[in-house]
């Protein structure tokens, strides 16, 4: 989660698998799918991007020491997907070097879930670690086989930082709240900035499949894939630098990218508030050559491709 603002209650609210989530009462929105919040830290992210292949070829390198495993995961939250990450990677190897990246904007979040029990389902050791990052005033776990950092702050700010660090991940979380609640995290600009991190060979995922977001990746320069739904009526995104085939859109999400609904948020500045994001976006759709995306709408729900 991330915003100029920030939430002063969170309460749990129980999700389809017996896990727990916040509402957040600043964007209008559940923090996780309410099907399952563990089930889509696990499959919308760990699973969809082969999290566990790519650390176990990285540790197959026959000579010098294997290269850590790079995880880069925006809009920490509640820690899950960094927990589902490293749950994953501990089952078949607790030696396997692991580097995470996590950026937040309120590090009362990560904080609030410790407090209330809500990680209590993941691994004792898993725990540990998040309990350590949203400890105030550290917010790092460095140990022999783990490097994890967590940075409060505007990601549009911290994402910057960390480019120029050169930080490069094999895998990317991108889990915002949704374009309309939260455009500042999935425009071009910063989208452009998220692509920057991610490593020749790696691997993005999103729970979103918006055709603005999805957009924003190909400008990015990224290649474009979906992924399988996990609590969700609708399929997420993989996006990769073309090193590797992903699955292909549908002729529905192919036509769904030839309409308005396309237009990417813009944020040239990286500081501009929601609002103007909309506002921006509103205007260049409405001059857009691009087909309405009414059209398309009804095309496809009429079940006709005409």
């Amino acid at each position: 989660m991330t915003d100029t603002t920030i939430d002063s209650t969170l309460s749990p609210e129980p999700t389809g698998d017996g896990s727990q989530t916040f509402y957040s009462t600043t964007f209008g929105e559940w923090f996780h799918s309410r099907g399952g919040a563990y089930e889509e830290a696990r499959g919308t992210y760990v699973e969809a991007t082969d999290l566990v292949a790519r650390a176990q070829r990285h540790s197959a390198i026959a000579f010098g020491r294997p290269k850590a495993i790079g995880i880069l995961d925006l809009c920490y939250g509640l820690g899950y997907n960094t927990a589902a990450a490293l749950e994953a990677l501990w089952a078949i190897d607790p030696s396997l070097p692991i580097r995470i990246v996590g950026l937040e904007l309120d590090g009362q979040v990560p904080q609030a879930a410790i407090a209330q029990g809500l990680v209590s389902g993941w691994p004792l050791a898993v725990q540990t670690i998040l309990e350590q990052l949203a400890t105030v005033g550290q917010s790092s776990v460095h140990s022999p086989g783990l490097q994890a950092d967590l940075h409060l702050g505007d990601a549009r700010q911290t994402i910057q930082t960390l480019v120029q660090s050169g930080f490069q991940a094999d895998v990317i979380f991108l889990d915002p709240f949704s374009p309309p609640r939260c455009p500042q995290l999935w425009t071009a600009e910063f989208l452009t900035l998220v692509a920057r991190c991610l490593a020749p060979g790696g691997c993005l995922a999103t729970y979103s499949c918006a055709a603005a977001v999805r957009s924003a990746l190909q400008l990015a320069g990224l290649h474009i894939g979906p992924s399988a739904a996990v609590g969700r009526r609708w399929p997420g995104t993989l996006a990769n630098w073309g090193d590797t085939p992903l699955p292909a859109l549908s002729q529905q999400e192919v036509e769904h990218l030839q309409t308005r609904a396309a237009v990417p948020y813009r944020d040239p500045t990286l500081t501009d508030s929601a609002v103007i994001i909309q506002q921006r976006r509103q205007q260049e759709q409405a001059t857009s050559p691009l087909q309405p995306t009414g059209a398309w709408r009804k095309r496809w729900l009429s079940g006709r491709k005409g």
